[in-house]
């Protein structure tokens, strides 16, 4: 994306760190764990108003921000509205081409204090393996298919995916195979910022498969591609605490700063669209307990190993499924994907994983019935 003002931790450093960890815990550590269920339901609907507030500096030449909105709309989540206020232009909008919905504020130089607050209404349920068939369309197959900038379906990524598919006859042995190599082999990694980038071919070539939500669920979306089966990735945020305990895989709702979430789809011809998050296991792996847990028989692991194979749970609301996405008004190039509040000047794009230097904020309100 080449944004200014931001730096990348580099992969080489968490590769040397990853190899000197152990590789299981202690049998004491592993006793001491407790053992929890992870079961989510469909029709558990609610409601929520989810609430971003961006406030830059004074500015110093034209300045633009884009706030992204829920733009999915299926059996499981129903946007319901939006509400805008900013001293700014301020318009709703779409990228034109793969239907990412989203606020563009413009502020003119000098303006003191620049200022952008969206609200969303959007409903929301659980998803379970064999519910609600979410069916695909040509087009929308074809789309879950094609390679982008960040996720080719060639060399490395074809071989990687060729070799742990070996054996596999159809698309559900092939992403059964796919989860539980991205499982096995990819590892979250917290000093990466934000969500990471997705980039699979680097880190395939590199060997370091470590990341987080944008990089491991993006290369489970590539292996997919590759050998034939359609998949996406769902970008969004976690509105809500975790229902069964995990606090990796919630949000605090007053403070979603940070929370942003990416998870992913595959399309089965059996199911339909089928719920996938090999991201959140390793999530829940490493970051669980004080302990990094490599074992996914593990009594806290192995029930979100199990359930985030065709499910997911309903505290988390998706924004789109694009990648390189071109931002209306932007000088820039596409990026690779919109999930965060983007912002840029005559200076280029400003940090969007810096949120206090940045200075925005993010916050659900359940709604009542």
């Amino acid at each position: 994306m080449n944004l200014h003002r931001r730096s990348i931790v580099g992969r080489a450093a968490a590769i040397g760190m990853a190899a000197a960890l152990p590789v299981t815990w202690s049998a004491a550590a592993r006793a001491q764990t407790p053992s929890r269920h992870f079961s989510p339901q469909a029709g558990d609907w609610r409601t929520f108003d989810v609430t971003t507030r961006v406030d830059l500096p004074a500015t110093t030449s034209t300045t633009r921000v884009w706030v992204p909105l829920p733009s999915v709309q299926t059996g499981w989540q129903l946007p319901i509205n939006d509400t805008l206020d900013s001293n700014g232009s301020a318009r709703f909008a779409s990228d034109g081409a793969q239907g990412v919905r989203m606020v563009v504020a413009e502020f003119a130089a000098g303006t003191a204090q620049p200022q952008v607050q969206v609200t969303s209404r959007v409903r929301t349920q659980s998803r379970v393996l064999g519910g609600l068939r979410e069916p695909g369309g040509a087009d929308t197959l074809r789309q879950a298919l094609r390679p982008t900038r960040l996720l080719p379906t060639d060399g490395i990524v074809r071989a990687t995916a060729l070799k742990a598919t070996q054996g596999a006859r159809g698309d559900e042995a092939k992403a059964r195979a796919l989860y539980d190599w991205v499982v096995a082999n990819a590892w979250r990694e917290p000093e990466v910022k934000g969500c990471g980038e997705g980039d699979i071919k680097t880190m395939l070539e590199t060997g370091n498969l470590g990341g987080k939500c944008a990089d491991i669920n993006a290369l489970f979306v590539g292996l997919c591609r590759s050998v034939g089966v359609p998949a996406r990735d769902v970008y969004g945020i976690r509105v809500a605490p975790s229902s069964f305990g995990y606090q990796q895989l919630g949000g605090k709702s007053a403070h979603l700063t940070g929370a942003q979430h990416c998870r992913a789809e595959v399309y089965l011809q059996a199911h339909g669209w089928t719920a996938m998050d090999p991201a959140d296991v390793a999530k829940v792996m490493r970051q669980e307990t004080p302990v990094w847990i490599k074992d996914v028989k593990d009594p806290l692991i192995a029930p979100v190993n199990a359930g985030l194979y065709g499910a997911w749970e309903g505290n988390w609301m998706a924004y789109n499924t694009a990648h390189d996405v071109k931002l209306p008004g932007s000088r820039g190039d596409a990026i690779g994907f919109l999930m965060y509040p983007m912002a840029e000047d005559a200076d280029g794009w400003f940090d969007h994983y810096d949120a206090a230097g940045f200075k925005y904020q993010i916050s659900a309100a359940l709604v009542q019935a």
